[in-house]
């Protein structure tokens, strides 16, 4: 087991030089784009930040989740399929690497495009709502009894 993790450990810090290591700063940045214009999405429909509506959601959680899927599914299926182009770069043209490692490239692509877009969506989003300031949502008890 101990060998296991070393050999991911050792392959996943290879990635940061050799082919495609410049990956590892456009993924993140296109993350946050998306994390940005998500945020001003919520901002402007006057909702619940992502994950605070994913984790206090009752009976919306597939919803939610289907809502953020919409944009860092893109992200992490561009980082997935980088990341399979990079080892087969490493095995038959650098020939450093034993074999293909699909569970290190699910590692990969969770950490470039979905860890920054849920680490940047709450704060921009917070961000934008202290300097928009968008209107109170209204209830409908309020324009119940006015009726």
């Amino acid at each position: 087991m101990l060998d296991i993790l070393t050999r991911v450990w050792e392959n996943l810090l290879a990635r940061t030089e050799g082919p495609l290591h410049f990956r590892l700063f456009i993924q993140p940045a296109v993350s946050l784009f998306f994390a940005i214009r998500a945020a001003l999405k919520d901002v402007k429909n006057n909702t619940t930040p992502y994950l605070w509506r994913f984790v206090f959601s009752d009976g919306k959680r597939k919803q939610v989740s289907q809502e953020g899927w919409k944009d860092y599914g893109k992200i992490f299926i561009i980082a997935l399929a980088l990341d399979v182009i990079y080892q087969l770069i490493v095995i038959y043209k650098f020939k450093t690497q034993a074999g293909f490692y699909p569970l290190e490239s699910i590692i990969v692509a969770f950490a470039l495009a979905i860890v920054p877009y849920f680490l940047f969506r709450g704060p921009v989003n917070r961000i934008v709502r202290a300097i928009v300031k968008p209107p109170k949502p209204t209830s409908n008890k309020i324009k119940e009894k006015a009726s």
